[in-house]
Order: C-alpha cells, then structure tokens, then sequence
C-alpha cells in the first residue's frame, strides 16, 4: 500500500456534503492554491471541503536531479515531453487514496470533484476516468495528458460522463497550448462532455478563469 499524502484542507463551516482534491503544480505544495477558496465566491453554506494534497518529493530531471514536490519525473523539456509514466500511476494510486478517506467520512463519490493544474490536471484527468466509481468532474488547469494512450483501454466506463473543464492560456510557455488542445481534442473523440477555456496569460490562474471555475464548481454541486 503506498503512503498517505499529507494535505492541508479548507473545511466549510457547516455540515460536509462535497470535497475538492486539488493538486499542485511542479514544485509547489498544497498551500499553493489554498487562497484561491474565497476567491471562488461560493455561497456561506456551500458544504465544500478543498483537500490540496503535497506530492511526493523526488528528484526531477529537467531540473537537474534536484529533489522537489512532483506528481512523476519529467524527463525532457521538448513540446510532447518524455515523463515517467510509472509515476503517474504511482500518484494517481495516492489521490485515490485521498478519494476512498471522503468516501469513508461519508462523502458520496457522486460529490468529488478533482482538480489540478499542470502536472496536478494531469494527475487529475488520469485518475478520475479510470477511477471505479462515478465522480463529479474534473477541473484540468494548464495540462496535457501522457497517458491519453493508456485511457483508450483503460477508461471507467462510470466516469465516461463525468464534466470536465479544460483551460489554458495563450501564452503559457511551460505547457504548450497546441499540446493541451489536441489532450482536448483526443478526449473529445472519445465522447467526454469537456469543455475548453483559454486566456490570455501565462502558465498560471487568472481572474476570469477563478470566475469561470466558479461556475462550473456551483453547476455541479448546487443543481
């Protein structure tokens, strides 16, 4: 059994009826996107839990070896970009950990959501449409997806309807945009309700985008 994330969680202040699990970046941790939770405007008794995991720390290769908090290896900085697909897995393994902790705490599996940017989106596209329960989307910031291949076989069909918001930005040099589209595109040719943003900024969140996260969070849990 591999080892338990540690996380930092944002707990609403009434009853938990929903959960969040977002993952962070490349060298991040789980404080990173902490902040983003009032910004999201939802209402006082939203019932949202926001669980921001750490990932593993380990050595990075386009880095030089040098040891930080990440999802898998990236070994090469070319446009498709060689990463270890082993760890992907491996991660994916530990957010479904995370997942059956909600469900054990009494959150319905039809109430989390996942989300994450960069190498978290992928992470969390990877893990929700194989995981074996029905989910209740997928947020997949400034990502692509290695593993798009692997989906084809290995897909849920329980979560072959799950909504998933795609977004990106114009500019974003760390994460091709034309990368991540074709992510969008092949997912698209296998029937996934996905939607696609983009704005006009970096490889980072935007106000517009937070506002349009919003929506798509309030859409799925407050119908």
């Amino acid at each position: 059994m591999p080892i338990e994330l540690q996380a930092i969680e944002v707990l609403p202040k009434g009853q938990q009826q929903y959960s969040v699990i977002w993952m962070h970046g490349l060298g991040a941790d789980g404080h990173d996107f902490e902040a983003i939770v009032p910004e999201l405007d939802l209402p006082d008794d939203h019932g949202i839990g926001f669980i921001f995991p750490n990932a593993p720390v380990q050595a990075v290769t386009i880095n030089g070896g040098m040891e930080m908090r990440s999802w898998y290896d990236i070994l090469e900085m070319s446009l498709q970009r060689r990463v270890d697909i082993e760890g992907i897995y491996h991660s994916s393994d530990l957010i479904e950990q995370l997942i059956e902790k909600e469900i054990n705490k009494g959150i319905a599996a039809g109430n989390i959501l996942l989300a994450g940017f960069s190498q978290g989106g992928v992470i969390a596209l990877h893990t929700a449409l194989r995981f074996s329960q029905r989910l209740a989307g997928v947020l997949a910031l400034s990502c692509y997806l290695p593993t798009i291949g692997q989906l084809k076989a290995e897909k849920s069909e329980e979560n072959q309807s799950i909504p998933i918001f795609m977004a990106h930005g114009t500019m974003d040099t760390v994460v091709d945009i034309q990368v991540a589209k074709q992510v969008f595109h092949g997912l698209e040719e296998l029937k996934y309700p996905i939607s696609w943003q983009e704005y006009p900024m970096q490889h980072g969140v935007c106000m517009e985008e937070i506002q349009d996260i919003s929506q798509f969070i309030k859409a799925i849990f407050f119908k």
